[in-house]
């Protein structure tokens, strides 16, 4: 079988690209309304491609009952796949709230949130990922 034919490569792969939008993005200083909804947005799709991706890699090794973020997230920190465990519960918890993120100051609290807290973990999967991937 060809690495492109391996589903959580295939899904690595778009997360390296979301994650590396999103990284880019961060890097706007001060950022306004509509910088910070854009910063959310990747944070959003970075997060589920992470978690899919979790969940695609699992059930390679043979996990079928993943069927929610939660848990893959579980599955993937009792196999030592992630090691903030409590950091991927907050990020679930407050990606579900950024649906309902619809004014300035909440923008301003997820932005900060996901600069300082959540995009180093996701970071850290993703490079975890990519030794995975090239057999590290």
């Amino acid at each position: 079988m060809f690495d492109d034919d391996i589903r959580w490569i295939q899904r690595f792969d778009n997360f390296s690209k979301a994650i590396g939008h999103l990284e880019n993005a961060l890097h706007i200083p001060s950022p306004d309304l509509v910088q910070k909804a854009g910063i959310i947005q990747f944070f959003e799709m970075s997060f589920e491609l992470a978690w899919n991706m979790l969940k695609d890699y699992l059930e390679e090794q043979g996990f079928v009952d993943i069927k929610s973020p939660r848990s893959a997230i579980k599955k993937a920190f009792e196999m030592n796949i992630l090691e903030d465990g409590h950091d991927w519960m907050d990020l679930l918890q407050d990606r579900n709230l950024t649906a309902h993120t619809y004014d300035e100051q909440k923008a301003t609290e997820m932005e900060l949130l996901i600069r300082d807290k959540y995009f180093p973990v996701m970071k850290a999967l993703h490079d975890s990922f990519r030794d995975r991937r090239d057999g590290k």
